[in-house]
């Protein structure tokens, strides 16, 4: 049986790769990338924890939950002003060149075979997820928090989604506002029943070498040469995950609180958003429709770094920034052909 398993599976090692944010496609992966990152550090940056009603100097009258007036009115600023700048920003620096037209949509729901609204849906995720703390900082509710983490989450992302919707080159997507309601919901559905994160939304990268030149000198120009403009645009070397903590679903077990197991998205063989076809810097035809555009399906152990005890707020932050990342662990893969495949460590 042991000579059977091992036979249906080679295990190949993937090479050292960084893990790190994705978001939709194109030059606006790095302003998420930037905005989840500084959202998930500052969501531990308080040195006080929320105060109760009888430390409270100010308390909001409306709230009942001892919310600090001044601890409000700073986390509500800190959002005006990075939403507005940042829309600013973008406008200014993205759109601003771009032709402009009326409100338009456009269907995108096809590309990439699904990649970048999972990333939609990890951006969603991860920042309901710190913005809610941040929130709950103020002393507001955990319900209250949870709202307005959420709130504050889906409406960044449904800005920029304006802002393409009056661009020439882009669009209103439904499928991409779609994605970010999951991600946005994912997060709160939980935190409303459960007050916990049962399942965690999960990032992974690794790095991709394609079979010929022509291949990379189109990676190239499709996703940059760069490790992490790789990371960020590579769908191909992309991997989205679910990442279900066992001890939640079965709190009479002896298992670690710790315990992750992993239910993982990724796609291979996209050398364009709906199909292998291009125009080479010669201006020649390039027709690769012989490359397989393939689903991967994965499955792997994985762990919940919040619920590892610790006193540190150092600790507590880094574990919080990491839980965005899916640990490299064994891994098995299965593709929408039907090929199998086991990795020693997959990333």
């Amino acid at each position: 049986m042991k000579r059977i398993f091992v036979s249906m599976f080679r295990f190949t090692p993937l090479p050292p790769a960084v893990f790190f944010f994705t978001s939709p496609w194109g030059r606006r992966l790095r302003l998420h990338l930037l905005t989840c990152l500084l959202l998930l550090t500052g969501s531990h940056i308080p040195a006080q924890s929320p105060v109760s009603d009888s430390s409270a100097p100010t308390v909001l009258a409306d709230t009942g939950t001892g919310a600090v007036r001044s601890r409000v009115w700073l986390v509500t600023g800190i959002n005006v002003v990075g939403y507005g700048s940042t829309l600013a920003l973008l406008n200014n620096a993205w759109y601003k060149n771009e032709a402009r037209t009326s409100f338009h949509t456009f269907d995108d729901s096809r590309e990439w075979l699904q990649m970048d609204k999972w990333g939609h849906a990890w951006t969603t995720f991860n920042a309901a997820r710190a913005s809610t703390a941040l929130w709950e900082w103020t002393g507001l509710s955990h319900r209250k928090s949870v709202w307005l983490g959420s709130a504050t989450s889906l409406l960044y992302m449904t800005g920029i989604e304006y802002l393409d919707a009056h661009s020439a080159k882009w669009g209103w997507s439904w499928s991409d506002m779609a994605a970010n309601a999951t991600g946005v919901g994912i997060y709160a559905a939980q935190a409303l029943l459960w007050n916990e994160q049962r399942i965690q939304l999960k990032f992974s990268f690794h790095s991709n070498r394609y079979s010929s030149q022509q291949l990379e000198e189109r990676a190239d120009d499709l996703f940059g040469r760069s490790w992490y403009e790789r990371m960020l645009k590579d769908y191909n070397a992309q991997t989205y995950w679910l990442s279900f903590n066992l001890h939640s679903f079965l709190p009479e077990s002896k298992l670690p609180a710790w315990l992750n197991i992993a239910v993982g998205y990724g796609a291979s063989g996209m050398f364009g958003g709906f199909e292998n076809k291009w125009t080479d810097s010669q201006n020649q035809a390039i027709d690769r429709g012989d490359i397989h555009r393939l689903r991967q399906f994965y499955l792997s152990p994985d762990i919940d770094f919040t619920r590892i005890p610790t006193k540190s707020k150092f600790l507590k932050t880094t574990f919080s920034i990491l839980n965005a990342f899916k640990l490299p662990a064994p891994t098995f893969m299965i593709d929408s052909k039907g090929k199998a495949k086991g990795y020693l460590l997959y990333f």
